[in-house]
């Protein structure tokens, strides 16, 4: 048990084996979904590049050995990007994880992605983000 908890989220996921084939169903209904499908559909074009470098991201995000450099933000300056994209992302993310992961291991990504999503939030929604009440990120 002590092994287990001393463990990083990166290795308790499976490495980046684990994060990958967290990854990969996930995107499948993100791209079917009526709400952001369209986003990544019209803006992704190579899904398996895609979905490598999303991976390198939660890797280094969860404590892992990682080759991504950077980006996250300005990658989705032009998406203009609205309130319930991020909160349909984040219930599909949410779901995901609750039908692949433990539930701590669940609990620690979902925590991980609110974050990031605030910040992307903040990035994508400039000064709005911080002075309109209209504009608060969803929870």
């Amino acid at each position: 048990m002590t092994d287990e908890l001393e463990k990083s989220l990166y290795e308790r996921l499976g490495g980046h084996e684990g994060i990958l084939k967290l990854i990969k169903p996930f995107y499948a209904d993100v791209r079917q979904d009526a709400v952001i499908g369209p986003i990544f559909m019209g803006t992704i074009d190579d899904w398996p590049e895609h979905l490598e470098k999303i991976t390198e991201f939660w890797s280094l995000q969860t404590g892992g050995p990682s080759r991504y450099r950077g980006g996250f933000g300005t990658a989705h300056l032009p998406l203009e990007l609205k309130p319930e994209h991020f909160q349909r992302w984040l219930n599909l993310w949410e779901f995901n994880n609750a039908r692949a992961l433990p539930p701590r291991e669940a609990a620690e990504m979902n925590e991980l992605a609110h974050l990031f999503g605030r910040r992307l939030f903040m990035v994508t929604q400039g000064r709005n983000a911080i002075f309109s009440g209209s504009n608060k990120f969803p929870s």
